[in-house]
């Protein structure tokens, strides 16, 4: 008989806590006599190990509770035995069981409430070698804690949390403590800082324990992590993919991706692309190997972290992309990808189930950051939303059938009980569909839709709904030429939150093409009130000019129903034109309306139906500046110069073209050394005019700041006739007090680092973002405004290398440098990857074998390996995905996978004999059976 064997027997017999102890100690006492310290400790083991071996089989007993309870108070086992004895236990996955493990963990920390941690939870006399060991095993635990589904009855990760903190404040002297083992510690430990989002507090004495640790391990510090860095890349290269041994952990991938989607909204590779967004997500599927669980987990939180991470600014955005468009994501992706692999059967609601219940759980303050975020941004605008987001998303995961209505309830019980009406079950209650009944409440006339679009804006739910029935509307204004129609829908999406919440969920360049081709094909020639259709043809114009500056739109054609569009004319609408300079029908109408605005006798019907609006907006800014030259002159007096010109360009009539009339005077008073007092007076009556547009305001503000302050700094004659206050007003009120502030800082201050500086500065704090848990983002597109590809690619390797040098950092730094390199960007930026294997590769390979032989040469040989191994097969992955729903079927970026491969074998087939670079590349790519698997060209490579 021995002791595990009383305790199986009592236990299985149902016998109490109280006659078990009594048994063991009656056996016990048959025993030997000796009862050195040694043998009370193998005691004290025996009895714990005999208890807890019997959760395996037993999660969550209550009796087995009562055993470990009745022996602590007893004294029959230790708390400082127990303690270690469960932590190494725990280990088992047999004993992963949040319930059984969290209550295991509370009583350790029940029993030793109010007593000093060393003499309770860690034995007065332990060694400091025997506590790290206990201390390992509690931070192993910790990251167990945070790999199992959470639950609202036991709080494992808060538990263990408080544990770890425990024992950590046991550790006081570490000078026993080889360079080897310190290694071992601050591996575990660093790890569960850059992969998971810790309390506060345990975080706190994390970062301290690593920090003692790394300062321990000293000179050897460094060989030690270049040893570990070179297995991390040979591990992962061998693994053919990305993310490495951490990927359950990445945040950084999907960050990425998604701050992509939305920076990009407006194009065709943005959120307003689904297929195009439901093919990135394919590929990042398939090229993580993720399993289907991880893969939502992962999705889904880091939405939730780049919502709770937003700025001001940003988070309306934010807020519609979780709930409005990533849930229609998701039902593409999961249509694409079981296209992609039809004999795969996937259960993609049951992972959805396990990743919210591994998400919405969480023992952390993420929902309650993303709570807090959008409550502070829509409390200041005087709304507030109804429910957290985490209800929302449900609720849209429901909708769309990702989610199953009983699972649902077990998640968020509360939202079976949810009658809050919303404009989706509103449509339902009227029985007709949601893009109906939308429509018919944008309709109206006055304020109503105003008070209908803020309602549309605050329920991300319907935003789908409303841009299909936007578009339907430019489709039917212009189809019918209905000037009323296209005025109306235009004058309703002035607001930038309608804008980007349309910008999620439709292309934008189609509506911007739509209101180009109506304003280019209408003409007054035979409406009857040529005046009014020329003030609703105006608004087509603001939308825009809106739409260009809201989203910058570099490109300057807009193709829809096969017609391609130019909004050139109006990125030149402030070109003043010299009178020789004008001839034929230009000439005519300019004279025309020259006259018309300075004879006093109005404007005509006749002139308006004679008048292609196209040219009177490309002559307005020279009608204003030819009238100013008059006036300088003598040939105009100022009365007819304000009640004529400028009277009537602040009128609704004529001051849709004011954008381009006000910028030309900006720049003639400049080019004047704001000697130009008549310029002056012109520039404040057009901007102070209560009718000129706030959205004129808006598109003008930057600029008209700018001019003030260089005008503030020139003194003298320029600090005449302008009112600072009142334009600085009025300005505010049009740019809101955030945005005003913000470019007055940037006019101020200037670019915070030099411009060639930019690129080196936003690659490092994309770095420092996925180092710090932050979400990262880098505008490439700016990047490469700055510098050629080539020099931005060599910048970027050399911040690789950097990053490498701490093995922590080393998975971040290339899931950026793969980002960067495999995305897809517009027209306007070329593909990097050819750029990079093609011509970048070879300079790198001839700059690796110059470097002396040793670890420096080795770790960049091996960073070079695995980069291109892993932008290769990211490569591969988004091409098929692509393909799988048409998207797009020439190459995505430049040249296909396999034919960078060909080239790239090639090439090191040339340079092998000669090149060690070249041979480490060619021997580590063709000896890796996934990478061979998806490339059978590197097995040619013969080097």
């Amino acid at each position: 008989m021995t002791i595990p064997e009383i305790t199986r027997n009592c236990f299985q017999c149902g016998i109490s806590a109280s006659k078990w102890a009594s048994l063991c100690k009656l056996f016990l006492s048959k025993l030997s006599k000796d009862t050195s310290d040694h043998s009370r400790e193998a005691v004290g083991n025996s009895i714990s190990n005999s208890v807890l071996i019997l959760y395996r089989s037993y999660p969550g007993d209550p009796a087995l509770f009562e055993y470990l309870k009745y022996a602590l108070r007893d004294g029959m086992i230790s708390l400082a035995i127990f303690v270690s004895t469960f932590l190494e236990a725990a280990r088992s996955p047999q004993l992963h069981h949040a319930a059984t493990l969290d209550m295991l963990c509370r009583t350790a920390l029940d029993f030793s409430s109010g007593q000093p941690p060393v003499g309770s939870i860690v034995a007065f006399d332990e060694s400091p070698i025997v506590v790290l060991g206990v201390v390992q095993d509690a931070l192993g635990l910790l990251e167990i804690a945070y790999s199992l589904p959470g639950s609202h009855f036991h709080q494992l990760t808060a538990s263990s949390s408080e544990l770890v903190i425990l024992l950590l404040s046991c550790i006081s002297d570490m000078s026993q403590v080889s360079t080897a083992q310190a290694g071992v510690h601050f591996q575990t430990a660093n790890g569960l800082l850059q992969n998971y989002r810790l309390s506060s507090d345990v975080r706190a004495v994390l970062e301290t324990f690593v920090l003692t640790l790394s300062l321990l391990m000293g000179d050897d510090a460094k060989l030690a992590r270049e040893a570990q860095m070179m297995h991390t890349m040979q591990l992962t290269l061998g693994k053919g993919d990305i993310v490495g041994s951490s990927s359950s952990t990445d945040l950084v991938t999907l960050s990425l991706t998604f701050n992509s989607l939305i920076s990009l909204r407006a194009g065709d590779f943005g959120a307003g692309n689904l297929q195009y967004c439901a093919a990135v997500l394919v590929g990042i599927f398939r090229w993580t190997s993720w399993s289907p669980t991880v893969f939502y987990t992962q999705v889904i939180l880091s939405a939730l972290v780049c919502l709770s991470q937003s700025s001001t600014i940003t988070t309306m955005i934010w807020k519609s992309f979780v709930i409005g468009r990533l849930p229609q994501i998701l039902v593409a992706f999961e249509k694409c990808v079981n296209a992609d692999n039809a004999n795969a059967e996937t259960d993609w609601k049951h992972a959805m189930q396990n990743a919210l219940f591994a998400v919405l759980r969480r023992n952390d303050d993420l929902l309650s950051l993303c709570d807090n975020t959008i409550a502070r941004v829509e409390g200041s605008s005087g709304h507030s939303s109804a429910h957290p987001v985490s209800r929302l998303l449900l609720k849209e995961f429901l909708f769309l059938g990702l989610l199953e209505q009983r699972l649902a309830v077990t998640i968020d019980p509360g939202i079976v009980n949810d009658n809050t009406s919303t404009l989706r079950s509103e449509a339902q209650d009227v029985g007709i569909t949601l893009e109906a009944y939308l429509d018919s409440k944008l309709s109206g006339e006055g304020d109503e839709p105003r008070m209908w679009l803020s309602r549309i804006r605050r329920e991300p739910g319907c935003h789908a709904a409303f841009a299909e029935c936007v578009k339907q509307r430019f489709v039917s204004a212009t189809s019918q030429l209905d000037v009323e129609a296209m005025s109306h829908i235009c004058r309703l999406l002035y607001h930038e939150q309608t804008l980007d919440a349309l910008s999620l969920h439709i292309s934008v360049s189609e509506l911007i093409a739509y209101a180009l081709h109506f304003f280019e094909i209408y003409t007054c020639e035979t409406v009857g009130d040529p005046q009014t259709a020329l003030s609703h043809l105006g608004h087509v114009v603001f939308f825009s000019q809106a739409i260009l500056a809201r989203f910058n739109l570099q490109s300057n054609t807009f193709s829809v129903d096969g017609k391609t569009m130019s909004s050139e004319f109006l990125k030149t609408t402030a070109e003043v034109y010299s009178h020789t300079s004008l001839s034929g029908g230009d000439l005519t109408t300019f004279n025309a309306w020259l006259k018309a605005l300075c004879d006093g006798e109005g404007i005509e019907d006749t002139i308006l139906r004679s008048t292609q609006p196209k040219t009177l907006l490309r002559i307005a800014a020279s009608l204003v500046l030819h009238a100013i030259g008059l006036t300088v002159e003598g040939k105009m007096s100022m009365d007819e110069l304000r009640t004529g010109v400028v009277g009537y360009f602040t009128n609704p009539l004529l001051n849709w073209t004011l954008v381009g009339i006000i910028k030309a005077l900006l720049h003639d008073i400049n080019h004047k050394r704001f000697n130009a007092p008549i310029h002056l007076e012109v520039l404040q009556t057009l901007l102070l005019a209560p009718s000129c547009p706030r959205l004129v305001l808006a598109l003008c503000g930057p600029r008209v700041m700018a001019f003030l302050a260089n005008r503030a700094r020139k003194g003298g004659v320029a600090s005449a006739g302008l009112n600072n206050e009142e334009l600085q007003r009025v300005l505010t009120a049009a740019l809101g007090a955030h945005e005003e502030a913000r470019i007055r800082s940037a006019i101020a201050t200037g670019p915070r680092v030099p411009l060639q500086e930019y690129p080196k500065q936003a690659i490092q704090t994309a770095l420092n973002a996925a180092r710090t848990t932050k979400v990262p983002s880098i505008d490439v597109e700016r990047c490469l405004k700055v510098i050629s590809p080539s020099k931005f690619l060599q910048v970027l390797w050399s911040e690789l290398l950097v990053a490498a040098s701490v093995p922590t950092e080393i998975e971040n730094s290339r899931r950026l440098a793969v980002f960067i390199l495999t995305a897809l960007r517009p027209p306007t930026t070329p593909p990097l990857l050819p750029i990079f294997l093609h011509n970048i590769l070879p300079s790198l390979i001839i700059h690796i074998d110059s470097q002396q032989p040793g670890p420096e040469q080795t770790m960049s040989a091996e960073l070079l390996v695995a980069l291109v191994s892993s932008v290769l097969t990211a490569h591969m992955h988004l091409e098929l995905a692509m393909r799988s729903v048409s998207v797009k079927p020439q190459a995505v970026l430049g040249q296909t996978s396999s034919a960078m491969a060909r080239r790239l074998v090639s090439d090191l087939r040339t340079r092998g004999k000669f090149s060690y670079t070249s041979t480490t590349l060619a021997q580590r790519l063709s000896s890796s059976q996934s990478f061979v698997t998806n490339f059978p060209v590197f097995m040619e490579v013969g080097i």
